[in-house]
């Protein structure tokens, strides 16, 4: 079968690309080995999500009386909080089935491998190949859980992200290895639950990529919940000989030995770019990702490569930003490159953190004169009001132009406040043109404008 374009791999990347295609007027097929909507979807992004959604829930409870109310004998079945999260993720896998159905495009499920001429064999769960042809090979593979040599994950005592979600017994002690995005959430999540969590961090500060400041108040935050967090740390080794885990770890002041129940190694992800056919095909790889140009194309004409297999930030919305652009190239239409130091980084555990652009430390090496205005959550009607006084806004403008470098948050639900400070940003907007834009009262949304006046020495709420 002939195909104008083929996309190996269904994740937020993958579909996405093949959907633009669709809508391109092009004739499109997927390859998927497992579920639509790839990691994202089914391991990732969605199903963590609603297992952060339960916590908070568990946690508002908890703390009913705070807001006035009464609640008896609250308790949590974990086993119900992890079916609701599968529960969810399938109904979005469904969600992109009727997608591929509406938009016309061939789902084929396998094991995809590219080969030389623009082809693309597929086996499927029989055992039975077959080989297509397609214009245009959009591969899409995606990344996993990244793997330390001193930290293999056995599925069951060391464990991936994977394993985090849908574990049969609820862990009493839990060691998190890694404390980006998906070690914090994890970490916040079993915290909220009732387990007893330790974050070990080989870096000075937790969520290393954010703004030092943002870092901090998790840290202090975390601490105050009861998560232990040591930085600055490195597990050396995790004996997992007995009934549980002893877990070494190296610190400033020595050697310590961590006993648990289950260790989450949450070190990153690596992409998925073995036995797909690249060295056969000539595919350019380096440092384990997929070389492209600023449109996705390999450096072997007819093939690209979008997502957490290319350099760049291994985020959803990056994937689906790079599919957009690839077909739309692709397709003859005039698609701008992407951005990268305009992409919103979010992270979802209690309190939330959002971010885009420079954190102060960046902005300052890059040479900026710079102005910097914070406005704290205490501060803020609708803060107090929901009672999530803890957090901050942080922006980061160039002195001489009033150009928006930077802006940082770490409160309730900041992650839907970040798109503000990306379309501004987008638009060339200066901060003082933010400082003058009225925004609506009481809300969250306010601490954005009050950072910005604070930056030019204009606050009214500080």
């Amino acid at each position: 079968m002939n195909f104008d374009v083929m996309v190996l791999g269904s994740g937020p990347g993958g579909y996405v690309a093949a959907i633009r295609a669709a809508q391109l007027g092009l004739k499109t097929a997927i390859v998927e080995r497992e579920s639509l909507g790839g990691i994202c979807l089914n391991w990732g992004c969605i199903p963590t999500k609603a297992l952060l959604k339960s916590a908070n829930v568990f946690e508002y409870i908890k703390h009913a009386e705070d807001y006035g109310l009464k609640v008896e004998k609250a308790d949590k079945d974990f086993g119900a909080v992890v079916k609701r999260s599968r529960g969810v993720a399938d109904g979005m896998s469904k969600g992109v089935q009727f997608l591929m159905k509406k938009n016309k495009i061939e789902v084929i499920m396998g094991e995809g491998t590219v080969k030389a001429g623009k082809k693309l064999s597929v086996k499927d769960k029989d055992g039975k190949t077959t080989e297509y042809t397609a214009k245009h090979i959009i591969i899409a593979t995606g990344a996993r859980s990244r793997e330390l040599p001193n930290l293999k994950q056995d599925g069951k005592k060391i464990i991936g992200y994977r394993q985090a979600m849908t574990l049969d017994k609820q862990p009493k002690k839990l060691v998190v290895v890694g404390s980006g995005a998906i070690g914090v959430e994890f970490a916040y999540f079993y915290q909220a639950m009732g387990t007893e969590v330790t974050i070990v961090e080989y870096l000075p500060n937790i969520v290393p990529v954010e703004d030092e400041e943002v870092s901090k108040q998790l840290e202090r935050i975390f601490k105050k919940a009861g998560i232990n967090v040591m930085t600055s740390s490195e597990v050396t080794k995790v004996d997992t000989s007995g009934s549980g885990c002893k877990v070494s770890v190296k610190t400033k002041k020595g050697e310590e030995t961590l006993e648990c129940d289950i260790v989450l190694s949450a070190v990153g992800v690596q992409a998925n770019i073995e036995n797909i056919g690249l060295e056969e095909v000539g595919i350019k790889t380096e440092k384990g990702k997929i070389v492209v140009d600023e449109y996705y194309k390999t450096n072997k004409d007819g093939y690209y490569a979008i997502g957490d297999c290319v350099p760049g930030q291994a985020l959803a919305h990056v994937a689906s930003a790079e599919g957009i652009i690839c077909v739309e190239k692709i397709a003859g239409e005039h698609p701008q490159p992407l951005n990268y130091n305009n992409i919103p980084g979010c992270t979802y555990c209690s309190p939330e953190i959002a971010s885009v652009g420079y954190t102060e430390k960046q902005a300052k090496e890059e040479g900026y004169d710079i102005k910097v205005g914070k406005f704290p959550f205490s501060a803020s009607g609708k803060a107090s009001a929901a009672g999530h006084k803890d957090g901050f806004v942080k922006v980061i403008f160039d002195a001489k132009y009033g150009e928006f470098l930077g802006c940082h948050m770490i409160g309730a639900n900041v992650t839907e406040m970040i798109a503000e400070a990306v379309v501004a940003r987008k638009l060339e907007t200066t901060g003082m043109e933010i400082v003058k834009s009225v925004h609506p009262h009481p809300t969250m949304s306010e601490a954005i404008m009050e950072a910005s006046a604070a930056a030019y020495d204009e606050v009214i709420h500080l």
